[in-house]
């Protein structure tokens, strides 16, 4: 038997009252994105330098062998990056602020559930990982070197998009920015 429930007019469920927040403010997803941009870019740069620093020795990484060549081609890497990541990152806030799932409201403010991080956190990475490897195969010309850089951002950027995504829900849900 299946039961029916009707809500008075006027009375609003805590499913309505997050469909009626407003999407999060172009401003802010746009300040998230450079906040994860500096974050990401670093971590980039240093996985980079790193897989083309120590990688040679274990893959088949051919690109030159001097630290400033190594640095230059991780630096192009990162700073390239910075502006093909804005865009998408601003792109995937934008989506997830229309997708109500995961949402409840904690002091009148709707704010996301751990469990929609998550969600969002595996929908960036595979995002931002493809783009990396192919930035990476791109500039060092080596396929192996921006799988390896792809792989194990894979591991770096989960933890630390997550816990982005953690610290921006606790400074406030929703406000502009």
């Amino acid at each position: 038997m299946v039961h029916s429930m009707t809500v008075p007019q006027g009375t609003s469920t805590k499913h309505n009252a997050l469909r009626k927040k407003p999407a999060e403010k172009l401003s802010r997803s746009i300040l998230k994105a450079v906040s994860w941009r500096v974050l990401g870019s670093i971590d980039t740069f240093l996985l980079s330098f790193l897989v083309l620093k120590f990688g040679g020795n274990l893959l088949p990484i051919d690109i030159a062998d001097t630290n400033s060549g190594l640095v230059a081609t991780a630096a192009t890497i990162a700073i390239v990056e910075v502006v093909t990541k804005i865009i998408i990152y601003t792109v995937h806030e934008q989506i997830w602020t229309r997708i109500d799932w995961g949402q409840q409201l904690n002091d009148g403010e709707a704010g996301d559930q751990k469990r929609r991080s998550i969600a969002k956190t595996a929908t960036w990475r595979i995002t931002a990982t493809l783009d990396t490897t192919l930035l990476a195969w791109f500039f060092t010309g080596s396929p192996t070197a921006a799988i390896t850089i792809g792989s194990l951002e894979i591991l770096t950027k989960l933890v630390l998009y997550y816990l982005h995504e953690r610290f921006w829900n606790k400074i406030g849900s929703r406000k502009t920015a």
